[in-house]
């Protein structure tokens, strides 16, 4: 019962990344702007999310894990009723983006540490996992199905408001969720505002190739990016109170499955946008038909997912991810028929990469890579939106183009897949 409100949580926010998909031709005419306002909209959800879940996640450790998961709860959903009744564009940026992403960047890093400070048990750690990440996954599968329902049948604002009622059934649920003590400690001003700008900076200068193209402006936001993030990864080799610990980028076994979790979130998220306007856009499906072609996909996230603790006892974590890239790749290929492999690939990796990467650091270092773990997966996301949508800006062939560069990047993930030797055991020494 204690996992509920938090595999709910997890849930909401994946729900809220794929849901508005199937909407942007409905939300672009509704509030007067374009297909790629709608675009950047979404693009800047997941951005934000990525900018600040590591700072969010060090809040933890200083204002308490409970505490910091129902802050975000209520900014979360303050963001999604102000979404629900937006007038404009700009409104929408403000509810969706910045308050719905803020409050995730503080209501999810917690989720992980949870989970594993409540189950140390590497296969009760793994069911854990499988229900969060499961809901994560289904969350994120659903969001098409989902949203073009209510789309249809109500409005896209409707999305919102369960949104909103969906958050405040957490909140109830989370008074069951114990307290945790506050560990004493100076929050590093620098290393957050330097990680957010260089994540953000990175992430908009992809986002800028649906207007510029890959020119001189978005080499040069791309280019300032990761000057600020070296930056940053010189800050807190030398900073007594860093953001995060240095030691965490230092492990190969870790790094390793960072990568596969971002190339997970990428592939994810570009393949549901990028069908969800190749089936809007060029087939005419409505919000509703668009959810439905995309239900198998959701099908085998959700098979998949509900196996983790099973598979888990089963097979070794990085068999288990490199099985899932296998699928995705397979799946991708044949689309649209594929959309039930590439789900269960998904599905079944989602879980092996985050058992590899949380089970690998002990109890202390929890909330740092938390909170770099679901950074990188959100950047991910934020990648898979904006590379494939300017994609398909392109001219020739952007569906086909696009559904290529999914396939080589998950190619790139089932490489990293490979070169894990450990399923994440704790480091020693």
């Amino acid at each position: 019962m204690k996992i509920l409100p938090l595999a709910l949580a997890q849930f909401i926010a994946s729900y809220a990344a794929t849901n508005m998909n199937v909407a942007i031709s409905t939300i672009a005419h509704d509030l007067g702007t374009t297909i790629t306002g709608v675009q950047t909209v979404i693009t800047m959800f997941t951005l934000v999310m990525a900018a600040l879940m590591v700072p969010g996640s060090k809040l933890t450790d200083l204002w308490g894990r409970r505490r910091c998961f129902a802050l975000g709860l209520s900014i979360y959903g303050a963001g999604a009723l102000i979404a629900a009744l937006a007038p404009g564009p700009g409104v929408l940026l403000v509810g969706y983006a910045v308050l719905e992403g803020v409050g995730s960047a503080l209501m999810i890093p917690p989720i992980y540490i949870l989970v594993t400070a409540l189950a140390p048990d590497p296969t009760a750690r793994a069911r854990g996992f499988g229900a969060v990440s499961g809901a994560g996954g289904l969350g994120a599968a659903a969001g098409p199905l989902l949203g073009g329902l209510i789309t249809t049948t109500f409005s896209w604002r409707a999305s919102f408001i369960l949104q909103v009622l969906v958050v405040l059934l957490i909140i109830v649920l989370a008074r069951n969720i114990p307290r945790t003590a506050v560990q004493p400690g100076e929050f590093d001003l620098l290393g957050a505002f330097l990680s957010g700008a260089g994540l953000f900076l990175v992430v908009l200068g992809v986002l800028r190739t649906n207007v510029n193209g890959w020119h001189a402006t978005t080499w040069l936001l791309i280019g300032a990016g990761l000057a600020t993030l070296a930056l940053f990864a010189w800050h807190i080799t030398r900073t007594p109170n860093p953001l995060c610990e240095p030691e965490l980028f230092r492990d190969r076994t870790s790094n390793l499955g960072l990568g596969t979790q971002l190339v997970q979130w990428l592939v994810l998220q570009g393949t549901f946008f990028v069908l969800s306007v190749h089936l809007q856009q060029e087939q005419h499906l409505s919000a509703i038909e668009t959810g439905v072609a995309l239900l198998p996909a959701t099908a085998g996230m959700l098979v998949t997912s509900a196996l983790a603790g099973r598979l888990a006892k089963r097979y070794a974590q990085r068999t288990l991810i490199r099985a899932g890239f296998v699928l995705t790749i397979a799946g991708t290929l044949q689309q649209p028929v594929g959309l039930f492999l590439l789900g269960a690939g998904i599905g079944i990796m989602l879980t092996a990469s985050v058992n590899v990467v949380q089970s690998r650091w002990p109890d202390a270092d929890q909330a740092d890579v938390s909170g770099v773990s679901r950074a990188v997966s959100n950047l991910g996301s934020s990648f898979g939106t904006a590379l494939v949508g300017s994609v398909l800006t392109g001219a020739g062939h952007p569906y086909r183009a696009a559904l290529t560069l999914l396939v080589l990047f998950s190619v790139v993930g089932l490489v990293f897949a490979l070169f894990i030797r450990s399923d994440g055991e704790p480091r020693r020494g």
